[in-house]
């Protein structure tokens, strides 16, 4: 492609570290993004100083405007916004946008997401797929449109979900080949090729909804298999848990263990008081590889067995 393909004026929108490669990889390779939209600076850590988002941190690293508007629809960031003229917006994790911003520039606004659409439309598609069990997921680039995830398809790639695969491992592969993907895309709208495609909503077999502390919670009484696939799927963030000894415990790591313990019920574990703690399900044992008591650091399962002494 022609440098001069590349004179399309782009607006990055996106704030965790997800979107950080795709923003760099549109700097690298010339294309120009003349703003960057994230969200608010938050407050972080025990100081509760302001924190700012990864693709801030990214965005100032590479000397390109930041706008960090807490209302999308307000006319100061409206009159902003069209300020700087862009002709494509692309979109990587950020929230929903009013009409009268994704459909600002003259050739729309693009958006990756983290699945293959229609199936897995929503907030936590990386999640999900893992949490359900799934052995494959992918990416999809698509013009946005105004109910969220349904807009036409530029281009989809699928990726396999490893057995050892966790959100965090997913989110970093996803994350790499998602920006070559944008590139791709931005490359096919340049040439002016990028007709799209309408999704087929009766392959739309699930949905990714926002992640709530509650949806980490371990039901003891369900399979060892779904258990452990729960806790892939929340790992390393915001994780699955369970009570221990009447304490909040963070389970990160986990591994499916053949046969039962006949003396114990769903939720009950054995312990050597060494190296394993293995938990009873509904069908099947779980044995814990890594966890995080409340107050205390993430750790293996033979350090937090010396420092925490369990009923065996």
């Amino acid at each position: 492609m022609a440098d001069n393909d590349k004179n399309l004026r782009l607006i990055y929108m996106g704030t965790p570290e997800f979107a950080v490669p795709i923003l760099e990889a549109l700097v690298e390779n010339g294309w120009p993004v003349v703003a960057v939209i994230t969200a608010p600076d938050r407050p972080k850590g025990r100081g509760k100083k302001p924190g700012q988002s990864p693709v801030k941190e990214a965005a100032l690293r590479l000397n390109i405007p930041v706008l960090q508007p807490i209302n999308l629809k307000s006319p100061e960031f409206i009159d902003t916004l069209k300020t700087y003229g862009a002709d494509l917006q692309v979109v990587v994790a950020f929230r929903m946008l009013p009409k009268v911003v994704w459909n600002m520039p003259a050739l729309g606004t693009i958006n990756l997401h983290a699945s293959l659409l229609p199936d897995y439309r929503g907030a936590a598609p990386i999640n999900w797929a893992i949490i359900n069990g799934e052995q494959e997921t992918g990416l999809s680039t698509f013009f946005l449109q105004q109910e969220i995830d349904t807009g036409k398809i530029i281009f989809q790639e699928k990726i396999a979900i490893l057995p050892e695969d966790t959100a965090g491992s997913l989110s970093e592969k996803m994350m790499h080949r998602g920006a070559a993907l944008v590139l791709k895309t931005l490359e096919s709208i340049a040439s002016g090729n990028a007709q799209g495609q309408e999704q087929d909503d009766t392959k739309a077999k699930h949905t990714a909804p926002k992640i709530f502390k509650e949806t980490g919670k371990i039901d003891w009484k369900k399979p060892a298999n779904t258990i452990h696939n729960l806790v892939r799927g929340l790992s390393p963030y915001p994780a699955a848990w369970t009570e221990i000894n009447g304490k909040t415990c963070k389970i990160y790591l986990t591994e499916l263990i053949s046969g039962s313990l006949p003396d114990k019920a769903p939720g009950e574990y054995q312990t050597d008081g060494k190296n394993h703690l293995y938990f009873q399900t509904g069908d099947g044992l779980l044995s814990i590889i890594e966890l995080q008591m409340e107050g205390k650091k993430r750790m293996r399962i033979a350090e937090f067995l010396r420092g925490n002494k369990l009923d065996r």
